[in-house]
């Protein structure tokens, strides 16, 4: 299973700006708490909008498990390319996942050399990625060959929306009545605009799961669909899950990992200032995780209002950072900056059969010391020598290992911070499956494209940023 090394969040490594030990002793303080607090998880999971506990067990899991399979079976060898039309958690998810357990040539490679179809995730509206994306799809195999997988549980959101406009319209203008069977959908199984469409056209169709928001969705079909298609295990994915989701059952908060993981941080930043949470992973193919994370992170914990409605600012900001690569362009901040930041470090154990070995009889004094030395062996000591840095610069960190990256270990991290969030969540008080302020922006741009019922929020809209402002250069039409 992952570990979670936290000593250097103590104030016994990282004087006055780490916590004191003795709050996570057994019946002390915060493992109280926490005691409480798992009580109440359990007493609410699998309800309401934590129906996403439930996604690696029982009938729930092998639903999505059976109908991702059939799907994935009946088009097996159809296509060359996969196309995911989707946004924030219909998409990081997704890309997450690909990036972790396939590898990063992936679409560069032969069709015999890969799992499945090459796979592009369309997460933005950006016009210049979307032509990109369907020109080599015209080129690599033609709209004959392309699947698309558009998911959207209400079918209104619209950058999800466009896309999915531009592409059935090509669609249609090529195959006609037969463009259903290029096209799959992830869609609310029983109501919204989606599952109209859907049932209009014929589309095949998996459910977005009730109870399952976005950021929580991708152990769903939302995630487990491209996954599939891709030759990713997803047994062994929700197997990790499942047997992480049981350690973060325990009520002694030493053995909990996702407990403790919400206590080091929200306690670093209520009691020593410490608001921004870094994840630093030290390894390429887990960079998407850490996207990933920082949807999951940012849009459950950031409110305004606590559940009582009280105004209380609450939150963290998630920072994504790469190692080695970062230490040459964000660790100067990080350990002569504000010390403001709980840093979280990620190492990979093995490599397995990607390392690469350093090899002797270059004859150069200086770097004779790599020679014979690993890849992998360099790329942890560079995270090791990161951590002493940090301790020594008095900046609380913490690391997450894994043995090595597999589907069993990716579906850990992924429930771990899943159930590390409900815990902040209900330490801060605040709801963690609402985000009130993402809706507000989705409305003003209803309102800018001209949807009807919107003309007020439009007319808000132009009174309060409006061209009478200041402007250098061309003022706005």
């Amino acid at each position: 299973m992952l570990t979670l090394e936290y000593a250097n969040c103590l104030a016994d490594r990282v004087g006055v700006h780490g916590l004191d030990p003795d709050l996570f002793e057994p019946g002390a303080e915060l493992d109280a708490a926490c005691r409480h607090l798992t009580d109440r998880l359990s007493q609410s999971r699998g309800k309401g909008w934590e129906r996403w506990r439930e996604l690696p067990f029982g009938s729930f899991r092998d639903g999505h498990v059976r109908g991702v399979h059939e799907i994935v079976e009946r088009v097996r060898g159809r296509f060359d390319n996969l196309v995911v039309l989707g946004i924030g958690g219909s998409a990081l998810g997704n890309t997450a996942l690909q990036m972790a357990l396939n590898p990063s040539t992936y679409n560069l490679l032969d069709a015999v050399e890969r799992s499945g179809p090459r796979l592009f995730v369309v997460d933005n509206v950006d016009p210049s990625l979307l032509s990109a994306v369907l020109n080599i799809c015209e080129r690599q195999g033609g709209l004959e060959r392309t699947l698309f997988n558009v998911i959207s549980k209400s079918g209104e959101t619209a950058e999800t929306a466009a896309q999915f406009m531009v592409v059935r319209d090509r669609l249609k203008q090529r195959f006609g009545a037969r463009h259903a069977e290029h096209v799959i959908a992830i869609t609310d199984p029983a109501k919204g605009t989606m599952r109209t469409i859907c049932d209009a056209e014929g589309y095949a169709t998996l459910p977005v799961p009730d109870g399952v928001g976005g950021r929580f969705s991708v152990l769903s079909p939302v995630g487990l669909f491209s996954a599939a298609m891709c030759g990713i295990d997803i047994d062994a994915l929700l197997d990790g899950a499942a047997s992480m989701d049981m350690a973060c059952r325990e009520h002694e908060l030493s053995k909990n990992p996702a407990a403790m993981l919400a206590a080091l941080l929200v306690e670093l930043a209520a009691r020593k200032g410490k608001p921004n949470h870094v994840l630093m992973p030290y390894s390429n193919a887990l960079y998407g995780l850490a996207d990933w994370y920082r949807q999951l992170w940012a849009e459950s914990l950031g409110k305004q209002r606590d559940v009582r409605g009280e105004e209380v600012f609450a939150g963290f900001t998630p920072i994504k950072a790469l190692g080695a690569t970062d230490q040459h362009s964000q660790i100067q901040l990080y350990r002569e900056g504000p010390n403001d930041k709980v840093i979280g470090l990620i190492e990979v154990a093995t490599f397995g059969d990607d390392e690469v070995t350093i090899p002797r009889g270059l004859g150069v004094e200086a770097i004779a010391y790599l020679e014979g030395a690993t890849m992998g062996g360099l790329l942890n000591a560079e995270r090791r020598a990161t951590e002493f840095a940090l301790v020594e610069s008095q900046r609380p960190n913490y690391t997450i290992r894994f043995p090595r990256i597999d589907a069993h270990h990716v579906g850990e991290f992924i429930q771990l911070w899943q159930v590390a969030t409900a815990y902040a969540g209900l330490m801060l008080n605040v709801d963690a499956y609402d985000q009130p302020a993402v809706e507000l922006g989705k409305q003003a741009t209803f309102g800018l494209m001209g949807r009807a019922g919107y003309e007020r929020i439009k007319a808000r809209i132009d009174e309060t940023t409006g061209t009478a402002g200041r402007v250098i250069g061309p003022s706005r039409g």
